[in-house]
């Protein structure tokens, strides 16, 4: 039976989020580099769970975080990930499917546990990942629906996952669906750490296969070799059909490969309390603006809004409704 039309379906790690506070000691005690992302085994990220303050456990993972925001916006999403048949892996299902996203991806029988990152949040409101990938890893090309895939406006990918060879093999397998089916294909850099391993790859990959890019300015740096806005610009336009460079405060640039760059203005949440999930909040504004048939400007501002409101507090999905924030200011 088919099932809706879906306006964007995440393919991306299924990790449950572990939010704490810390400090700058905590991070250096631990080797954990601010701001960043690492990937950790098992035996380590146990005794960085033990050490770490009272903390918050919440579904999580960057795609699924924009499918949850897409959910808030009133859209359709759906995701593909991989969980194990345990206890966070049903929480993690459970807080999905809630939120009426389609996830019917099986779950991983014999191996590692359900993946968790452990977040630890400074004073400035940076947040500083140590990431157990656990199941989360070994999405395959099996786990892709032919069906759910050509229902999606918009297939949107974890670069995150991208280090994974045999996610990457589902990524292609998915890509192909989408561009047969006359769908689109997008993708977030997620951490300049990945771009700066996986740079030439990621480049063809990108090339070859996707029509929206998302990044913020140090990823599009790492990638582009430069800073230089114009530079970024100019070989955005060479690399991929659109792509989106998020700035922080000072908002965003949509750059098409055919027109002027569409200059996005950031808005400033009533208070500043973790960055946990703020370009996932953007990527889901931009992607379902995009396959509703937005403008990049209202589009992107959408963005704005989702970022906006998930940075306003702890954790990385909204705590109120996106659809009326956005139709309070006319952006719905």
């Amino acid at each position: 039976m088919t099932g809706p039309q879906l306006d964007v379906i995440g393919v991306g790690n299924a990790i449950v989020d572990v939010l704490a506070k810390a400090d700058d000691d905590f991070l250096k005690t631990h080797d954990i580099p601010k701001g960043g992302m690492i990937l950790i085994d098992e035996v380590r990220a146990r005794d960085i769970y033990a050490a770490m303050a009272a903390a918050v456990e919440i579904s999580g993972g960057s795609a699924a975080n924009s499918i949850a925001c897409v959910a808030s916006l009133g859209g359709q999403g759906g995701f593909v990930g991989k969980v194990a048949d345990d206890e966070l892996g049903d929480i993690f299902r459970h807080d999905l499917r809630a939120m009426g996203v389609e996830f019917d991806s099986g779950p991983l029988k014999d191996g590692p546990e359900t993946g968790r990152c452990l977040i630890n949040v400074t004073s400035d409101a940076q947040r500083s990942m140590s990431t157990f990938l656990g199941a989360a890893g070994f999405v395959s090309p099996d786990d892709v629906d032919e069906a759910q895939i050509k229902r999606a406006a918009i297939t949107f990918f974890e670069g995150y996952l991208f280090e994974q060879p045999v996610a990457r093999e589902a990524f292609i397998a998915a890509c192909a669906i989408a561009n047969e089916n006359g769908k689109r294909a997008a993708l977030t850099l997620s951490d300049a750490s990945v771009v700066e391993r996986q740079a030439s790859v990621l480049t063809d990959f990108i090339s070859g296969h996707v029509d929206i890019l998302l990044a913020n300015d140090v990823e599009a740096a790492a990638l582009f070799g430069s800073d230089d806005l114009d530079v970024i610009a100019e070989k955005a336009r060479a690399l991929c059909p659109l792509t989106a460079v998020t700035r922080s405060e000072k908002g965003s640039m949509l750059i098409p490969r055919d027109g002027d760059v569409v200059e996005v203005a950031a808005i400033e949440p009533p208070g500043l309390e973790d960055t946990t999930g703020a370009g996932d909040a953007y990527a889901a504004g931009l992607l379902f603006g995009l396959a509703r048939g937005f403008s990049l400007e209202r589009a992107g501002s959408l963005g704005s809004l989702a970022a906006s409101e998930v940075i306003s507090h702890f954790g990385a999905r909204p705590a109120q409704s996106l659809k009326a924030l956005a139709e309070k200011s006319d952006l719905l």
